[in-house]
């Protein structure tokens, strides 16, 4: 008998390429979503008693378009003027096939899927939202405990981007040009920042969110196998993979956050580390290295150092000096102080730094504060680096973080 975990993965595989194909045949992006949904629940229910189907796509595909039916009936009790155009589509052709028979296409818009919700004129909450729902196949319920939001704040939010993709008339189709090189970038984008709160929670009592980076790393590989020549998605696949596999030696017994020098190099996972460094070194070499490209090599350099004491800080601070031209982003710089203090001293670091404290983003924020603390130290201005410690734990938004915060200015004073 399959497992609950099997069947997990099952449906979160195909719930984009049946919606895919269930809006390519009706239209009606937000009535097919719903159905979907309403399929996968019917499955997560009925597969784990009663066994996988032959053909689950196709299984998912019969109920979905029932469930659309049903769900186009009540919009007509409601909207008569739409009932003809609505129900276009003939029941017999919906209700014909057994529910295990092979789909009717092999089609799959999974990447139509992907652009059409994270289409630019979504707030970026809305696009990581409806992405994680029509394309990763989490329920609205998931997605919320994920983002420590109530389930009727993240129901209201897909539920608008629902309509507006409606009332924009945006179809499933493949932009062309510039227009799909821009839009594969919002699709990166959205993916890089569902796998950073997944790595390092933005609230809570955890650090991390592993639901959320592992489905992230899942969307990427998705990503990867429909664009397999874009290197920048090969780049962020292989971000994800270096950086999550620190993940286990990133909290202690009891949840605590231990810094990247700390950290039990020996629980690393080492299978992640080889795929990152394998794809990378099929990537680098491809033409114009990006952004997501230079920050997988910095993961990969840290993470085949065998100690902390034996990292190449300066081939780092090289590539955050390249990361940077890409792009101004006080972010980066804020990395790059560090790679400075390593190599130059932390005088140096602190320099840089300086000019970050204008930087209306950063002034408060408590990863400035903690690094500035840490500098302090290790130049051995104990008090001022307690101080700053301090501040930064105030201005923290995890708990883990904060904790670690606190502990660091009681060291140091």
């Amino acid at each position: 008998m399959t497992g609950a975990h099997e069947i997990e993965d099952l449906l979160r595989t195909h719930a984009p390429q049946v919606l895919g194909a269930l809006v390519r045949r009706h239209g009606a992006f937000d009535l097919c979503e719903d159905a979907v949904q309403e399929a996968l629940i019917a499955a997560a229910r009925q597969w784990p008693e009663e066994g996988v189907p032959e053909h689950p796509r196709g299984w998912l595909l019969t109920v979905a378009g029932r469930r659309f039916v049903d769900l186009v009936r009540a919009e007509a009790a409601r909207r008569r003027r739409e009932d003809a155009v609505a129900l276009a589509t003939p029941d017999a052709e919906l209700l014909a096939r057994a529910a295990d028979d092979a789909p009717d296409t092999d089609r799959d818009d999974s990447l139509s899927l992907l652009f059409l919700c994270c289409h630019p004129d979504l707030s970026p909450p809305s696009r990581i939202a409806l992405t994680l729902r029509a394309v990763g196949g989490l329920t609205t319920a998931q997605i919320a405990a994920a983002f420590l939001v109530p389930e009727s704040t993240m129901a209201q939010r897909i539920s608008r981007a629902k309509q507006t993709i409606r009332a924009g008339g945006w179809t499933l189709a493949l932009p062309e040009g510039e227009d799909r090189t821009a839009r594969l970038a919002e699709v990166r984008h959205v993916l890089y920042l569902v796998f950073n709160e997944g790595y390092t929670a933005s609230g809570g009592e955890a650090l991390t969110a592993p639901e959320l980076s592992t489905e992230a790393i899942r969307l990427a590989r998705m990503l990867h196998r429909l664009v397999p020549d874009d290197t920048e998605t090969a780049g962020l696949l292989a971000l994800m993979l270096l950086t999550d596999a620190r993940r286990p030696a990133r909290t202690g017994p009891h949840g605590e956050l231990v810094p990247l020098a700390e950290q039990d190099r020996g629980s690393w996972d080492g299978g992640l580390i080889a795929e990152g460094v394998e794809l990378l070194g099929r990537t680098l070499p491809r033409g114009r290295v990006g952004p997501y490209q230079l920050q997988a090599a910095i993961a990969a350099v840290h993470d085949e150092a065998p100690s902390a004491e034996a990292t190449d800080w300066p081939q780092i601070l090289a590539l955050y000096e390249l990361l940077e031209r890409t792009g101004p982003n006080p972010m980066v710089t804020l990395n790059r102080a560090v790679a400075v203090a390593m190599v130059h001293g932390p005088r140096a670091g602190l320099d840089l730094l300086d000019g970050l404290a204008t930087d209306r983003l950063l002034a408060r924020n408590h990863r400035l504060l903690a690094t500035r603390a840490h500098l302090l130290e290790l130049l051995g201005e104990k008090g001022e680096a307690a101080d700053a410690y301090r501040e930064a734990a105030r201005h923290a938004t995890s708990a883990p973080e904060r904790r670690h915060l606190t502990e660091r200015a009681r060291r140091s004073g």
